[in-house]
């Protein structure tokens, strides 16, 4: 496949080893941007110290598909990237994927229901990689398509979603 033709996914993790394994896990599929912190993702979207920039942020939507980032960072969060994106006028529609090794039902809950559109524990695997096509394919459609889990679940009668809040221990 061309690379231009190539779904464009933009990975943050702040650990060297985990982010070399995810650039090595996407790279055969997908065109690889890789960042150490939620700000230097923010500012690869055009989104610096708060201040939106239409431009840049437009520019980096339509380069942008999908965007996977640790949960656990200094300075921003995962989940802080992840508002922040949602907040975004031109940037909300891409979707992004929430990735941890802490098994912490509060927390993968939390970031399902603010619009992730997945929760990865580490080590990401092969078949983890796998889930995201259907989120790149949405991330190609219009952006009237896209609808969050969470919404489209809170209206639904059948949620396919189990919620962790909900699971008996």
């Amino acid at each position: 496949m061309a690379a231009e033709a190539k779904f464009h996914v933009l990975a943050v993790d702040d650990t060297l080893v985990d982010r070399k394994l995810i650039e090595k896990l996407l790279k055969t599929s997908y065109q690889v941007t890789a960042v150490d912190s939620g700000t230097k993702a923010l500012e690869f979207l055009g989104l610096n110290n708060n201040e939106r920039n239409p431009k840049a942020e437009a520019s980096a939507h339509a380069e942008v598909n999908l965007i996977i980032t640790d949960y656990c960072m200094p300075g921003m969060t995962g989940y802080d990237l992840l508002r922040k994106i949602k907040g975004s006028s031109s940037l909300k529609d891409i979707p992004v994927v929430i990735m941890s090794s802490d098994n912490i039902p509060s927390r993968i809950n939390r970031c399902l229901e603010d619009g992730a559109e997945e929760f990865f524990l580490k080590p990401v695997r092969l078949s983890d990689v796998n889930k995201l096509r259907p989120h790149l394919m949405r991330s190609r459609s219009k952006p009237d398509v896209h609808k969050r889990k969470a919404v489209e679940e809170a209206v639904s009668p059948d949620r396919t979603r189990t919620r962790y809040s909900e699971l008996e221990v």
